[in-house]
C-alpha cells in the first residue's frame, strides 16, 4: 500500500534553534517544472521557469506553521501553511508591495535559522489572508507591517536541496 510508513526515529539532539532568517516571495505560476531528488521525492533539486525570489530579511517574531488537516470521514488530507511576517518600518514602496501581495497569489521560500529552505505554496499558492499597517502610540511600539499568508497544499512544504539561486530561482535582494 502506498501510504505505509517506512522508518522510525530516535530521539534527536538538542542542536537546533527556532525562528526565521528570511523569506523569499515569488509570483505563483512562475515555476514551470520541478525536479525532485531521485532518492527523496520530498526534496527539490532544481526547477525551470527561472522565477524571481524577492528576499525579505527577517528578525524577530515572524513564523511559519504547517498544520496537517486530515479527516477519516471524508478520506482527505491537506497541509495548511501559514506564514506570519513582521516587517519593520513603513515606506511608500512597501505599501505598494503589500497591495500587490494582497491582490495576487504567491509562493514563498522560507529560510529558517538552521539553514533549511522550504518551498510553500507550490501547487496552489499562498494568499494574504490578514495583516495590518501599524504605528504604535509609544516610541518603542511597532512601526511597520504584519502580514499573514495562508495556503492549502496537497503535500507538506518541500525542502530545497540548496539555496534558492542554486535550484533555479533568480534572487532579488532589497535595498
Amino acid at each position: 500500500m502506498s501510504c505505509d510508513i517506512g522508518l522510525g526515529r530516535l530521539e534527536v539532539c538538542k542542536d537546533t534553534i527556532g525562528g526565521l532568517r528570511a523569506v523569499y516571495l515569488g509570483n505563483f505560476g512562475d515555476i514551470a517544472t520541478v525536479t525532485y531528488d531521485s532518492t527523496d521525492t520530498d526534496v527539490i533539486d532544481a526547477l525551470t521557469g527561472n522565477p524571481d525570489a524577492f528576499k525579505y530579511e527577517l528578525k524577530g517574531s515572524s513564523s511559519f506553521t504547517e498544520t496537517v488537516v486530515s479527516s477519516r470521514e471524508t478520506g482527505t488530507t491537506y497541509f495548511e501553511q501559514v506564514l506570519e511576517l513582521s516587517l519593520k518600518k513603513l515606506t511608500p514602496k512597501m505599501h505598494k508591495e503589500l497591495k500587490l501581495m494582497s491582490f495576487g497569489r504567491l509562493t514563498a521560500i522560507v529560510e529558517d535559522n538552521n539553514g533549511n529552505f522550504f518551498l510553500a505554496g507550490l501547487a496552489r499558492g499562498l494568499e494574504v489572508t490578514g495583516g495590518s499597517v501599524q504605528t504604535g502610540a509609544a516610541l518603542a511600539d511597532m512601526n511597520g507591517y504584519s502580514i499573514t499568508l495562508t495556503g492549502e497544499e496537497p503535500v507538506p512544504a518541500n525542502f530545497l536541496d540548496a539555496a534558492p539561486a542554486s535550484v533555479g530561482f533568480t534572487v532579488v535582494v532589497g535595498v
